[in-house]
């Protein structure tokens, strides 16, 4: 690769990074959390040359954009990875065979891990710091939107790396360019995993494309479904919260289904949604409801296309359903399998959603908007995974690693 030999870089580095103390990795991240505030005009000014380049009135402005009280925000997501327990050197399975052969299955990090990301800076604090604890070297890839971002986080990175004494390829910023792209994704033998953070679009083309094993994270299409025994006073926050809060991040409430029977109660459901300058696409019956109760201009009638979008903007569509059977039905005909919603007052049905759905996560009168490993109480996360093997939901420490198995004896042999 004409720019650098990052390959064998990041091998020296994730091999160096697996004899350090727990002792030095925390200090370290104490340290670059206070480094990230201190930084923080640095970053600010690199990040408004991102800025200056993208319009306002696009959605990934929001994930693009930095400001005083976000990076406090990542540094004391950074704190709190370094205070979690290390996930490394778990007893996975302990036992003792009839030979005298000793096996111990322990958790140990993947290796090398490459993250392909959009107009997102955050993810740069973010990655460093869950892959940096759990013992793995990290090759970021960031979009052009946000590389002047990247190069600025890196840079303060690296420079407490420096302090320490440690390896500053443990973070590999690769060129924003295609080229860089592709050459990651064929990084075989070298990247153990690639985790794509962003729209459908990169998710797929990584998926598609890469030689490397992918974990899916990011696209999210996410329901409330208003249940027949719903309370109107928790659904409206819900959707509220759900909807406008971030609407540029994947947790972000897409679709409302409601039961037929509490089709009255729509126009309250919706009515802090117009304050907002959302945009409802409903079908026949909820139209009908919502019609001269919600703002003219902001009010459309939905189309087969309305349905299975992330439109990571002020917009959202609504689905009437006869039973939650067919809102179930609906959201798994659209689902990402990302976040889902029920808010009912009624047991049978709760118990019904939570078997039925299939996604991450499931929710119960309780906002979309919680998808989030610091929420979690994780520290901060890696991504939301979509998928099923290994990781699933808010990614952090414990899904940064793998496992191997440690066999012991006293000159045994097979016979």
């Amino acid at each position: 690769m004409k720019y650098s030999n990052w390959k064998q870089a990041a091998v020296l580095a994730s091999n160096s990074l697996n004899l350090q103390s727990d002792e030095t990795i925390n200090r370290a991240l104490f340290v670059l959390a206070d480094e990230a505030e201190l930084q923080t005009e640095f970053i600010l000014t690199e990040n408004a040359r991102d800025l200056s380049a993208m319009d306002k009135n696009n959605p990934m402005y929001d994930r693009l954009l930095l400001t005083k009280e976000r990076i406090v925000g990542i540094a004391n997501d950074i704190r709190h990875v370094a205070s979690l327990a290390s996930p490394l050197g778990k007893i996975l399975m302990q036992t003792e065979r009839p030979n005298g052969m000793k096996i111990n299955k322990i958790t140990v990090p993947f290796g090398v891990v490459g993250i392909i990301y959009e107009a997102r800076p955050n993810v740069s604090f973010d990655v460093f710091s869950l892959c940096f604890k759990s013992g793995n070297a990290c090759v970021l890839k960031g979009g052009t939107d946000a590389h002047n971002s990247n190069l600025a986080i890196v840079k303060v990175i690296q420079s407490v790396l420096d302090r320490f004494e440690l390896d500053k390829n443990i973070v590999t910023l690769l060129p924003a360019g295609r080229e860089a792209t592709a050459e990651l994704m064929n990084a075989v033998g070298t990247v153990d995993v690639i985790i794509p953070r962003g729209g459908r679009g990169l998710i797929d083309f990584v998926r598609e494309n890469s030689r490397i094993p992918v974990i899916e994270t990011g696209a999210g299409i996410c329901h409330t479904y208003f249940d027949e025994f719903g309370d109107v006073e928790k659904g409206a926050k819900i959707i509220l919260n759900a909807k406008t809060r971030r609407v540029s991040v994947c947790n972000a409430l897409d679709c409302l289904v409601i039961n037929e029977k509490r089709l009255a109660d729509l126009p309250k459901l919706c009515q802090q949604l117009a304050e907002k300058s959302v945009v409802i696409y409903a079908d026949v019956k909820a139209f009908t409801f919502l019609n001269g109760k919600y703002p003219n201009d902001l009010l459309q009638k939905a189309i087969d296309e309305s349905y299975g979008i992330e439109f990571l903007d002020y917009k959202m569509s609504v689905k009437t359903v006869e039973s939650i059977q067919e809102a179930v039905d609906h959201i798994a005909k659209f689902s990402s399998k990302h976040s889902e919603c029920i808010v009912s007052e009624n047991e049978q049905n709760i118990q019904y959603f939570n078997k039925v759905v299939d996604a991450a996560c499931v929710y119960t009168n309780v906002s979309t908007a919680f998808t989030d490993g610091a929420q979690f109480g994780l520290g901060a996360e890696i991504g939301i995974s979509t998928q099923k093997l290994h990781a699933r939901g808010p990614m952090a420490l414990a899904e940064l690693c793998s496992y191997k198995w440690l066999i012991s004896g006293d000159g045994l042999i097979r016979e």
